[in-house]
């Protein structure tokens, strides 16, 4: 089976790719998603914070007119409730916008961004302590319930969410969580959290696999690891390969994101080997530290006044 066909027991493509670009920048994404298509990706990750869902819908109907797919139906979209709309009366509100960038009649998987609400309007940080407001996690989880039940998300589950966070969810759902997508990588293997979710039956996803080195929080830690660098050295391989091939070896889906063809060429690479014990256990000894961690949403005057709260003290 190759990486672009295997699927998550929830149905996922264990391979995305993500377009968190900064800034808007539709037409190079809209290209970008549709060389994607055409090279064998299936599954597309965006959010209405990324500003990214309507080039996404674009390249998606340009794919079905050239042929690269038959239909809709052979993409797997996952889109993101920014904490503006975490409240319950905008959820439904939110989605139905998204479904309308994308011109698409439902997404694939819908997800709830943070475990955090601002104040509607609120998309740009710098964020005030007068932009977050206390998060109701059970009326935002009913009214994602709601966007399932009408068939507009296919699948509905989170981001960012602690074993914590995600206990108290489970304990008031009626439809659990199918996936939670939080930074998985080499500095950041989330041994904890992957056992908490696989007993409860959550798909955990990966975002920035390679450590995001070059955005605005992102960090040189994983790529310049010199563990994996040897490895790779001895393999053949490239240092983001051995990173994505780890990531897949734990069963996790993985959000990839590069908009250069080598780079998408080179990220599909995992299949056709492994990793070995003992490179398993060098990449196990990496000193761990979470590189997104989500500082902006913290506020001594908001609902998280430490990073302990934010991640309930497992960082």
């Amino acid at each position: 089976m190759s990486p672009v066909t295997a699927k998550t027991a929830a149905g996922m493509p264990r391979i995305g790719l993500g377009t968190a670009v900064q800034g808007p920048k539709p037409e190079p994404v809209r290209r970008a998603v549709l060389r994607a298509i055409e090279l064998g990706y299936r599954h597309f990750d965006t959010a209405a914070h990324y500003e990214t869902e309507a080039p996404i819908g674009d390249a998606a109907a340009d794919a079905v007119l050239s042929g690269a797919v038959a239909s809709r139906a052979d993409l797997f979209i996952t889109s993101k409730l920014w904490c503006s709309d975490a409240h319950r009366d905008r959820v439904l509100p939110a989605l139905k916008q998204t479904l309308r960038n994308l011109k698409m009649e439902y997404v694939d998987l819908y997800l709830v961004h943070w475990p955090v609400s601002m104040r509607p309007g609120r998309f740009k940080a710098p964020f005030t302590a007068e932009d977050f407001v206390p998060f109701d996690m059970q009326a935002v989880w009913e009214a994602m319930e709601e966007c399932h039940r009408l068939g507009l998300a296919k699948a509905i589950g989170v981001c960012n969410f602690s074993c914590k966070k995600l206990d108290t969810l489970l304990s008031f759902a009626t439809i659990p969580p199918v996936v939670n997508q939080v930074e998985v990588n080499p500095v950041w293997q989330q041994r904890k959290l992957r056992e908490f979710c696989r007993g409860k039956g959550i798909q955990l996803c990966a975002y920035s696999p390679l450590g995001a080195k070059g955005t605005h929080w992102g960090s040189d830690s994983v790529m310049g690891a010199d563990a994996l660098h040897e490895i790779a050295a001895s393999r053949g391989k490239t240092v983001a390969q051995v990173c994505l091939r780890w990531v897949y070896e734990q069963g996790d889906c993985m959000i990839v994101k590069s908009f250069d063809e080598a780079r998408m060429r080179e990220n599909l690479d995992v299949e056709g080997w492994e990793l070995t014990e003992e490179e398993h256990r060098r990449i196990a000894d990496i000193p761990q530290r979470k590189i997104n961690q989500g500082l902006r949403y913290v506020s001594e005057h908001g609902p998280y006044k430490s990073l302990e709260e934010l991640w309930d003290g497992e960082i």
